[in-house]
């Protein structure tokens, strides 16, 4: 199907690759389900699916890596124990395969990196970016960049990335998770244990533990020591709340009102997690000192206000001990500044 014949309207749009009739309908289904149309001017892209994978006019062994990085993007509890020490996956936040707008699609990322992140305070590219992930969200310590894991996720994000061109000088459609505006009323703790009790508990438990069944992971952990640790980019309240709008309770996003995401991403960032990688044995300190890069946006080294709790005050790593992820704190490009 030509990509000027497909259904919703699109005046002004800009798509990237071919759009078939059939992976198209995945847009216009989040329409249908309340998630806002493609903008004029946005850039949309539609990534390939495994079973496009099959058909691809690429080398037997890139299939056989790309296929390795999907594999561990969406079970990589089986990197446990040795570069994730928690109960996550990369599709736990990532949802859809990593291919969804507005739930962290991660294709974007092959095609605007390298690039300058402000959280570590240089150029990244798109291995370091995923050693993020593994340092903060997984509480672990990535693969070696070059490693053929790291190889792995990096072709997997590439290949839904095909078709984009590099520096797209537009806007992205459902790029990462969109912020929310500003709430009328300030986020409030009680209203947001409320709404979690109510809509979220019985997936992600009551104390936040997660779900399993028969010992099988099933929902991740909001909070907890099997959950992200502070350092993690959902432990921010803005990007909670926009990962909830989006995207919760699965199967029925968008149904909560954006008070009601606000209330409930206090909430949830307001409960115990791993300790940031980054902590320098105060936590008062290690907020001041990565407050304008990250942790004006966190409660952490925070006193809760419904019982005084100093939030990250504690040496609690979780699973992962003593060991220190080694790409944290690694200086880049220092020579050039001269």
């Amino acid at each position: 199907m030509n990509n000027r014949s497909i259904g919703l309207a699109l005046t002004g749009v800009i798509l990237a690759g071919g759009v078939s009739a059939g992976v198209w309908a995945e847009y216009e289904t989040l329409v249908e389900m309340g998630y806002p149309a493609p903008k004029e001017g946005e850039l949309v892209h539609v990534p390939p699916t495994m079973e496009d994978l099959e058909e691809a006019d690429l080398h037997p062994e890139l299939k056989q890596v790309i296929r390795r990085g999907y594999d561990l993007f969406t079970n990589t509890q089986q990197l446990r124990g040795v570069n994730v020490f928690n109960d996550m996956n990369c599709s736990s936040c990532h949802l859809g395969e990593g291919r969804q707008p507005f739930s962290g699609p991660v294709w974007p990322a092959a095609v605007t990196l390298p690039d300058f992140r402000g959280k570590n305070q240089h150029v990244n590219n798109l291995e370091e970016r995923i050693a993020g992930c593994f340092a903060y969200s997984m509480n672990g310590t990535p693969p070696i960049y070059g490693s053929d894991d790291m190889v792995a996720l990096s072709a997997y994000h590439q290949w839904l990335a095909t078709g984009v061109p590099m520096y797209p000088g537009q806007p992205i459609y459902g790029r990462g998770f969109p912020r929310l505006d500003e709430p009328e009323q300030a986020p409030d703790y009680a209203r947001g244990e409320q709404i979690y009790q109510e809509q979220c508990a019985v997936c992600h438990s009551e104390d936040g533990s997660g779900l399993y069944q028969a010992g099988e992971y099933v929902f991740p952990a909001p909070w907890g020591d099997g959950s992200n640790n502070w350092g993690a980019g959902i432990s921010r309240t803005f990007t909670m709340a926009g990962f909830v709008k989006h995207n919760m309770p699965l199967g029925q996003p968008m149904s909560l009102s954006d008070q009601e995401a606000w209330d409930v991403a206090l909430y949830i960032t307001s409960q115990e997690r791993p300790q940031d990688p980054r902590y320098t044995g105060d936590v008062r300190e290690t907020r001041e000192r990565f407050a304008d890069t990250f942790h004006k946006h966190t409660q952490y080294g925070t006193e809760r206000e419904h019982d005084g709790a100093l939030l990250g005050n504690h040496g609690n790593t979780g699973e992962k001990g003593e060991i220190r992820p080694w790409n944290v704190g690694m200086p880049r490009f220092e020579y050039l500044e001269d």
